[in-house]
Parts: structure tokens; C-alpha cells; sequence
């Protein structure tokens, strides 16, 4: 087997993991809120007050935690209990989960379902059933319909958390278009994912928008700001969006550009010849790939002279963005895997592009940014902590550094550039 087959074959691995570990977390955090709705309707029936005017049956605590075995792995479940004092014997017996119960009856239809669904509102019975069989038919659809407002409510509560004393030092950005069939065919869901200062990813903002105009990227920073996100980030990585680059500029002038390389080589190769896309890519890879910002600047002269007298518009989309495609060399080296082709939103959306594509219908706006929500927050707690994350306090401290290397400050000159 070639190193490149092997190579492939490992991040193949990899992806699996990944979405099984998506699915078990959407299986665990689907369950749960079930269980918690099925309990709350038992109250709901049997209401009634006593003589005293307290509750008759009441919460009493869960069950010992104990596993589900399911397609995607173990699913830890706690199972609540109910303290009955009306001598009527009630109890709360789940049906999703009845006593005794260790596996799912359908264990090679859950990961596919739950895979695709997610926890997709319009087929949440479907992979229920899948999950526990005819069990899951006890289930109302009013008990869907609280699950759903509940999951809106939680969406709307996080949208106006306050972010006083947050910093982040990098920022994502990116617009996000889906194939589900919303009440405005124009909604564009944009995405702002943060690296706190300890090199933790964390989900910032889920909101929609007009496409990806100015306007709408503005509304969503003023919102950030506003809520407390006073520290400008500083770096921001996004494709070549307008919209986002002019409000980013109004509202943190100092915050860095990078532009997204995966986006801009994309762009550049649609823009020639299949015949020559091959070679051109690897010129572009000698861009990007170079060990300092000389070498790169050499690659890129090397690429516009090779392209541009004969495909003129591809030399040009890569040239009009040439300083904020080579920003990542003022960055630590260790830190160049994220900022430069490594995108955190395409790689979480990917996966839930593919969670949402099986929707029918026509779905409301606040419900289609409820399920995206709840499906990146399962995503989020897979995300992996920047490589050399120690070295995030010296961007703090305004540590200058050169082709990914810290610049001390006896090799600074007076104008604080890097003395020859």
C-alpha cells in the first residue's frame, strides 16, 4: 500500500471517528431531553394537589446511571425517578427506556439515521424508532413540538449571553448555505467560531443573514460587541467575502486578514483549464507551503508568471489578495495549520450539510437555527485545542514574530522591524 493510500485511508479512519463520536453525543443529548419530557408530561397528568396543596407526585432524583449499547457505542443514560405521595403507587416508567433495557433493537439502523437526522425536529420520531424500536410510537407529537421550542428557546438564551472579559485571539468567519427549504429562500446561515486564549475552540455566533451582505455581518458584530466583546481579535481567517472584511473593518480596524486557502485555490483552478489544474494547484501549494514570507513571495511571482498572459482572470484572483493570503507568517509556525487551510466551520458544516440534507418540507427560519445550534454545539466538544497554544500569551503580550519565529527584542530595530 502507497504512503498516499495509507494517508487517505487514515483520515477516512478518522472522519469515522469523528461522526461516530457526533452521533453518540446526539444520541446522548437526544435522549436525555426525551427522558426529560416524558417525566415532565407524567407530572403534567397527574397534577392534582393535596389536602396540604403540595404536589402529590413530585421529582425524586434519576436512577443509577448505567449504558445503552447502540450503533454508535455506548450512550450513557440516566433515567429520572418520581416520589409518589398520594399511596396511589404511581412510578415513572419510561418508554424509551424501560427497565432492564441494554441495547437498541435496532443497532444497524441508528448510525446511519442519526448520522443524516441528527436532531432534525421534522424526523425526530423516525430515528427515535430507529433508536428503540415501537417503543419510541409513545412518543405525541406535542412532545416534539415542546422539544423543538424548548431547543429554540436554549438557541435564543445563548444568543444573548454576555461576553464581557472574553478574548479571542483568532476568529473564523464564514457564510453557510444549506439545502433545506426555509420560509425566506434568501436565508444564509453566518458562522463565527473563536480561539480563546487558552487555544480552545468555541462556538461564538449562529445567526442568520442576507446572503453574506455587509449589512448582516455588521448586525452580527455590533451584537458581539454590544454583549461585551470589547478585545478586538488578532486574526481573523475568512474566504474573500466582501460583506464580512468592510464590517469587520469598522468595528476592529486592527484585527489581521487572512484569507482562507483552501477557498482561494478553489477559485483560482475554477478559473483554468482541467487540463492544467493539476500543476497549477502544486504552484499554489509552493505558495502557501514555503518555509518564510520571501520564499512564498518568490512562488507567487513564479505562479503569476507562469498564468498570466494566457488566463489573465485567474492570475488576477489570486494576485488582488496577495498580502492578506501571506499574513499567517506574522503568526506563531505552530499555529500556521489553522489559520492558513484548516477551517474549523468547513469541517464541522460538512457534516452537518449532510445531517440537514434529508429534511423535507419547508421548514421556519428560527427552527432551522435551532437544529444548526444544537448540531455544532454536539460538534463542538470533538474540536481539538490549537497546536502550541502556550504560545497564544505572547500574541497577548505583543511578542513580534517573523516567518512563524518569535523576535526577540535586541534583534528588533527602532522602527520594530526585524534588524537585518
Amino acid at each position: 500500500m502507497s504512503k498516499d493510500s495509507i494517508s487517505i485511508f487514515e483520515e477516512q479512519a478518522a472522519k469515522r471517528d469523528m461522526l461516530t463520536e457526533l452521533a453518540r453525543q446526539g444520541a446522548m443529548q437526544i435522549l436525555a431531553q426525551a427522558l426529560e419530557i416524558e417525566v415532565q408530561e407524567l407530572l403534567e397528568r397527574v397534577a392534582q394537589p393535596l389536602a396540604d396543596g403540595k404536589k402529590g407526585v413530585v421529582r425524586n432524583g434519576y436512577l443509577p446511571e448505567r449504558d445503552i449499547i447502540t450503533g454508535a457505542g455506548p450512550v450513557p443514560v440516566k433515567v429520572p425517578k418520581v416520589r409518589d405521595r398520594t399511596g396511589n403507587g404511581i412510578k415513572f416508567t419510561s418508554k424509551l427506556v424501560p427497565p432492564y433495557l441494554k441495547r437498541t433493537e435496532s443497532v444497524e439502523d441508528f448510525l446511519p439515521l442519526l448520522y443524516l437526522h441528527g436532531i432534525s425536529t421534522g424526523d425526530f420520531k423516525e430515528v427515535l424508532t430507529a433508536l428503540f424500536g415501537d417503543k419510541a410510537q409513545g412518543l405525541s407529537s406535542s412532545s416534539i413540538g415542546r422539544l423543538k421550542q424548548q431547543w429554540q428557546s436554549e438557541h435564543q438564551k445563548w444568543n444573548k449571553r454576555s461576553l464581557k472579559g472574553h478574548h479571542y485571539i483568532y476568529i473564523w468567519a464564514d457564510g453557510i448555505y444549506f439545502n433545506i427549504r426555509a420560509d425566506d429562500d434568501r436565508q444564509c446561515i453566518l458562522v463565527v467560531i473563536g480561539a480563546t486564549t487558552d487555544g480552545r475552540k468555541e462556538l461564538l455566533a449562529v445567526e442568520d443573514g442576507f446572503r453574506e451582505s455587509e449589512q448582516s455581518w455588521y448586525e452580527l458584530l455590533v451584537d458581539l460587541k454590544t454583549r461585551g466583546l470589547e478585545i478586538p481579535p488578532s486574526l481573523a481567517i475568512a474566504d474573500g467575502a466582501l460583506g464580512f472584511w468592510a464590517a469587520l473593518r469598522k468595528l476592529f480596524p486592527g484585527t489581521k486578514q487572512q484569507r482562507y486557502w483552501v477557498h482561494k485555490t478553489a477559485n483560482v483552478l475554477n478559473k483554468l483549464p482541467k487540463s492544467i489544474q493539476e500543476n497549477a494547484k502544486a504552484g499554489l501549494h509552493e505558495i502557501w507551503m514555503a518555509a518564510t514570507h520571501e520564499e512564498a513571495n518568490k512562488a507567487f511571482d513564479l505562479f503569476l508568471k507562469k498564468y498570466e498572459d494566457k488566463y489573465p482572470k485567474a492570475a488576477q484572483c489570486l494576485k488582488k489578495d496577495r498580502e492578506e493570503l501571506l499574513v499567517f507568517y506574522g503568526f506563531p509556525a505552530e499555529h500556521w495549520a489553522h489559520i492558513r487551510t484548516t477551517n474549523p466551520i468547513e469541517s464541522t458544516f460538512a457534516t452537518v450539510r449532510l445531517r440537514t440534507s434529508k429534511i423535507r418540507g419547508c421548514v421556519s427560519r428560527d427552527t432551522v437555527l435551532a437544529m444548526i445550534f444544537k448540531l455544532v454545539q454536539s460538534a463542538q466538544q470533538s474540536w481539538r485545542r490549537l497546536r502550541g497554544y502556550k504560545l497564544l500569551d505572547k500574541l497577548i503580550t505583543g511578542t513580534k514574530f517573523v516567518n512563524g519565529e518569535e523576535v526577540l527584542a535586541e534583534d528588533m530595530d527602532e522602527s520594530g522591524r526585524e534588524a537585518a
